[in-house]
């Protein structure tokens, strides 16, 4: 089955594009206020690489790199793996876990406040005819509820700490899963060999700017967030 191709050519309105750019200024002030925390001498060049990632992504973006479906495997993959390289960089790394370790998580908690802000964009496109329903909390995606919840978690966690890390711990966890379900759902849905499902009204919205930030740069900091929250709340809770 071939999707359906009709929207690609069509702009999202201006409104709807600024709002996605001042939310992806807000991640990447609260990610780089999260390196500050940790490593102040990182700040500037933790600025300064994801500024020029941006950029770069944008400049693709605007010329049309991502909309041009033809190339295997799709371009869309590229705002994805690099991210995803960098993560697993981190990881694997002692330097690198020795500044992950470092990282607030309360700040990190806080972060993930924005993505009431993305599901509200993310329904903007919808009505745009730029991704399907599914996408949507009307749809399949319910990661709204992690944004509602983080504030909570994190005032009771942190400003006023009555719950225990456990809770944080099973927050971080049910969070994850939110975030990996429309994930999913985002790549089966896009206009790939992967695709199956949303034929009628695929995923689009991504391949443009500035939209494109999210999956090559939204998407991954929380991703990143959650995964540093479990590493550090895992010796906490398993040994309590």
């Amino acid at each position: 089955m071939q999707p359906n191709l009709a929207y690609l050519a069509t702009e999202q309105p201006f409104w709807l594009s600024i709002c996605f750019a001042i939310i992806t200024a807000l991640t990447l002030a609260g990610f780089v206020r999260a390196v500050h925390l940790a490593k102040p001498s990182l700040t500037v060049a933790v600025f300064a690489g994801l500024f020029v990632w941006l950029f770069l992504l944008g400049l693709l973006a605007l010329q049309g790199f991502f909309t041009r479906l033809g190339p295997t495997p799709p371009r869309l993959f590229l705002a994805v793996l690099v991210p995803l390289l960098l993560i697993s960089g981190l990881f694997v790394s002692a330097g690198g876990r020795r500044f992950l370790d470092a990282l607030p998580l309360s700040t990190l908690t806080y972060l993930n406040s924005i993505r009431v802000l993305v599901e509200l964009i993310l329904y903007g496109l919808y009505i745009h005819h730029q991704i399907p329903e599914i996408m949507t909390f009307e749809g399949r995606n319910f990661d709204i509820l992690a944004g509602l919840t983080a504030p909570v978690i994190a005032y009771f966690s942190f400003n006023t700490p009555i719950l225990p890390k456990r809770w944080l711990f099973v927050w971080n966890v049910c969070s994850l899963l939110l975030l990996l379900n429309i994930v999913i759902h985002a790549m089966l849905s896009a206009p790939s060999p992967l695709q199956q499902i949303a034929f009628e009204q695929p995923n689009i919205g991504v391949l443009k700017f500035p939209f494109i930030w999210l999956p090559g740069f939204v998407v991954p900091v929380i991703l990143l967030g959650h995964f540093v929250s479990l590493r550090q709340l895992r010796a906490t809770v398993f040994r309590a």
